[in-house]
């Protein structure tokens, strides 16, 4: 795995919601204690808020290159960040066995993709597993094309996703499941990451913002 430097030096995330809205989000119903100290990881990893009119989520300032990474994808190949460039990434960290959170995510940035048009080929989802143990290609790719077949999963040795974990700042707890179902969850930083054509981090997207607010902020990327 080759993983660039972390998120933590130089980067400010502007605009004062993206950090406690989304930052701190778990992929269930996560105990309040988790949820606090997701959000002390949030702004230590992602840095002080202001305000910015030119995005509606939080503002990497300045933009710094995303860490980078060569793990296996969802198709069964290696599959990096930098293969990439060129394109629009909207990076986000889940698990396919996730009840509730990283469904609407994929939902949501599936409208996204759709509202493109003929740009949508500009935008490539990469979705990475905070759950490599039962998170294999193939779970990630039947789980993927549900929402859209063009999305692309990653997954690794948990060493290794433990690593890119902590280059993004991402916090991820598991935990047994009040489903026995499910056996156990794991909560998660629930953010989706949009970096630049030149691989840059730009945007914080917070769970929970409107498709609106991400149409307006990947197609904002995708001309500038």
């Amino acid at each position: 795995m080759t993983c660039g430097s972390a998120v933590t030096c130089g980067s400010a995330v502007t605009r004062g919601s993206a950090v406690t809205r989304g930052g701190a989000a778990s992929g269930s119903a996560a105990p309040l204690r988790f949820k606090l100290f997701a959000l002390l990881c949030a702004c230590f990893f992602l840095g002080a808020c202001q305000s910015d009119v030119g995005f509606k989520g939080g503002v990497f300032d300045p933009p710094r290159k995303a860490p980078d990474f060569e793990l296996l994808g969802s198709h069964g190949s290696k599959i990096s960040l930098s293969a990439y460039r060129g394109k629009v990434v909207a990076l986000a960290f889940g698990f396919s066995h996730c009840p509730r959170i990283c469904p609407v995510t994929l939902a949501r940035l599936a409208e996204v993709n759709q509202d493109l048009g003929e740009l949508a080929s500009e935008l490539q989802v990469l979705f990475v597993t905070v759950d490599p143990e039962r998170d294999s290609a193939t779970r990630l790719r039947e789980f993927l094309d549900f929402f859209n077949p063009s999305f692309r999963g990653v997954t690794g040795q948990p060493s290794e996703l433990d690593k890119l974990e902590h280059a993004y700042g991402v916090v991820a707890k598991r935990e047994t499941s009040a489903d026995s179902k499910l056996g156990y969850e794991v909560h998660h930083s629930s953010s989706i990451y949009l970096i630049d054509r030149d691989g840059n981090l730009r945007v914080l997207i917070p769970f929970g913002q409107s498709r609106a607010d991400i149409l307006h902020d990947v197609k904002h990327l995708l001309v500038s």
